[in-house]
């Protein structure tokens, strides 16, 4: 569901920082909302105060505008993740999501229009977690599951401006800074104790309250002082992507989503991966392993998020003949059918004595 077509119309100045400028970045200290407030009031010259923010934070979630507001975790560093995809027939497709979106470490599910018409992600705390549960899934369904976990990371993010009359996208954009970055698929074994707990606490997104980070620190028995700290380090080494208000682009308006799979040689995949993944309406790029005895042969994956059909295709158009010149195809999402945050049961920490070594 998208809203209105004259959404926008309804925000004024303070709304549209807080929608644009605010999905990263946010605060890590004690009364965010209180240096957030100050900073919309020099830039738009209104008056606005912690109180008043957090209110139009709670009214935007609630009207859609944002999934959440806190932490975006990153499931390939912190645990073990991996796309899969299944071909369930026309007359169980009802039934096999629901057996896949039943599972809780499943946090994305997309019909797409192709062989293989669902597409979800799995995120564990650890890799045997992980397997048993794509084990389970091909049981309980006889669907045969196609697993393709993160090789290589050279572009990912879903922050960009919403409040805007782009056509996909960041199309208003200029430049993206991209890197190969090598994904492992098991999960992190250096986590704190500390730090495991509080991955876990705000996988759902921080408390609304004036004070988040000492409701946080409240609810795992820490000093919020540490908490600070572990969300600082947590930033610092990628297992947080960003802090802020995280924005449902389906529903503002980006409902033409297309993942574009690639045939990309071998030794020319980083070189172009890095290409393309600096390209302003390219919002994913990522290499993922061809599956030749399932006859999956791609290995370059894209996405690009847009308002308009027409301008979607366009770019992946512009995709193939100036920068991918080779086989691909183009899988459209067709339906949403389930959309969370990435979610853990648990999370390999170190042992407790290990924080003093």
């Amino acid at each position: 569901m998208s809203l209105d077509a004259d959404w926008r119309a309804d925000l004024d100045a303070v709304d549209a920082a807080l929608i644009d400028e605010y999905q990263s970045g946010f605060p890590v200290e004690r009364r965010p909302f209180e240096r957030v407030a100050s900073e919309i009031a020099a830039e738009t010259g209104a008056e606005v105060d912690a109180d008043g923010l957090l209110e139009r934070v709670r009214d935007l979630r609630e009207r859609g505008v944002f999934r959440r507001f806190g932490a975006v975790l990153n499931p390939p560093v912190i645990g073990s993740s991996t796309l899969a995809a299944v071909r369930a027939p026309d007359d169980r497709f009802d039934e096999v999501a629901g057996v896949i979106n039943g599972y809780r470490q499943v946090n994305h599910n997309y019909r797409r229009d192709h062989e293989w018409n669902q597409w979800f992600v799995v995120t564990a705390g650890s890799r045997e977690k992980r397997d048993e549960i794509l084990e389970e899934i091909e049981a309980r369904t006889g669907c045969e599951v196609l697993a393709l976990p993160m090789l290589t990371d050279y572009y990912i993010d879903l922050e960009f401006p919403v409040v805007n009359a782009d056509r996909f996208a960041r199309e208003s954009l200029d430049h993206t800074d991209v890197s190969a970055t090598r994904i492992s698929e098991d999960a992190r074994g250096d986590l704190s104790p500390l730090e495991a707990d509080l991955l876990l606490a705000i996988q759902d997104g921080f408390p609304l309250s004036a004070t988040p980070y000492a409701d946080v620190a409240a609810e795992i028995d820490a000093p919020v002082d540490d908490v600070l700290a572990a969300v600082e380090r947590l930033l610092a080494d990628g297992c947080i992507k960003r802090t802020g208000c995280v924005v449902n682009h389906v529903v503002t308006g980006f409902t033409n989503n297309c993942m574009v799979v690639w045939d990309v040689p071998d030794e020319e995949l980083d070189e172009r991966g890095e290409a393309v993944g600096s390209l302003p309406y390219v919002t994913l790029c990522y290499h993922r392993p061809r599956r030749p005895d399932q006859e999956w042969e791609y290995n370059l994956f894209t996405m690009i998020h847009g308002r308009e059909a027409e301008a979607v295709d366009a770019k992946i158009d512009e995709l193939a003949t100036d920068h991918l010149p080779f086989d691909h195809e183009r899988l459209y999402s067709t339906e949403t059918l389930k959309q969370t945050g990435a979610r853990y049961e648990d999370l390999v920490a170190d042992a407790p004595d290990s924080e003093s070594a």
